[in-house]
């Protein structure tokens, strides 16, 4: 007859057989909890990864931040700066007057008038002067409307869309044609005109005053003027590098030739 002791030791010998089955079964099963392949329940209590984009969102590069926070002093401080832009603002009386000298750096008055002097001109140097004036000003107007498409930066919300004949891209705010313009206009009369040096010097106020007007009247924010005239200033080397003359554009001169 087996003694109680050698039945206790078999019970004990099977149920520890028995554990380590059940544990090598627990570990080989593909739902077990320490499986890698196994997938979370859509209930579970653990976190799902961020997406990569929304992990960037969270954590935006210090260059967004510089940029964004330039975005905000930029708009802040063209509305301050935009006294003019309504009757009932700080400067609104001097509205009018600044309405005269955004007209005065306007395209339009500036290709007639060049075209009507290439017309009326009987000097062959100044002929080459004013073609060339003409053909800058052409190239401004269409680099100028092609950024504008491309960028479609709004008029800042302050602005009054009363401007003097406007077209389609005319209602997008960077760059600043009339910066532009101005920059051009001037590098242009400084180079090939010879004036006084009085004259000179109005000649840069008035592109200055030009410019600095297209922020009080809330046609455009600071940075719109300050490209505007960045472009313009490298637009002048532009046309000085593709200068035309009767060697180059023989055909043109033939037909302004009297």
């Amino acid at each position: 007859m087996p003694s109680p002791r050698s039945s206790r030791e078999r019970r004990t010998g099977s149920g520890s057989s028995r554990l380590e089955f059940l544990s090598l079964v627990s570990q080989r099963s593909p739902g077990a909890p320490d499986s890698p392949s196994r997938r979370k329940e859509p209930g579970s209590s653990a976190a799902a990864p961020l997406p990569e984009e929304d992990c960037m969102k969270l954590n935006p590069s210090f260059l967004g931040i510089a940029l964004s926070s330039l975005l905000a002093i930029d708009l802040w401080a063209s509305k301050r700066l935009g006294v003019c832009a309504g009757e009932g603002s700080a400067w609104g009386s001097a509205r009018p007057l600044m309405k005269v000298i955004e007209i005065s750096g306007h395209g339009i008055p500036w290709l007639l008038g060049t075209f009507y002097g290439l017309c009326q001109s009987d000097s062959s140097a100044a002929r080459e002067v004013l073609l060339n004036l003409l053909f800058a000003l052409l190239l401004d107007l269409v680099l100028v409307a092609v950024v504008k498409g491309l960028v479609k930066r709004p008029r800042p919300t302050h602005n009054k869309m009363d401007m003097f004949v406007t077209i389609s891209v005319d209602k997008y705010s960077f760059p600043s044609g009339h910066a532009t313009r101005a920059a051009l206009v001037c590098r242009f009369i400084l180079r090939h005109l010879v004036l006084a040096v009085p004259l000179r010097v109005l000649v840069v106020l008035w592109a200055l005053i030009v410019s600095v007007s297209r922020v009080m009247l809330g046609r455009h924010n600071m940075t719109d003027v300050l490209f505007g005239l960045l472009l313009g200033y490298a637009l002048y080397s532009v046309v000085e590098h593709c200068w035309l003359s009767p060697l180059s554009a023989p055909a043109l001169f033939a037909l302004w030739s009297h």
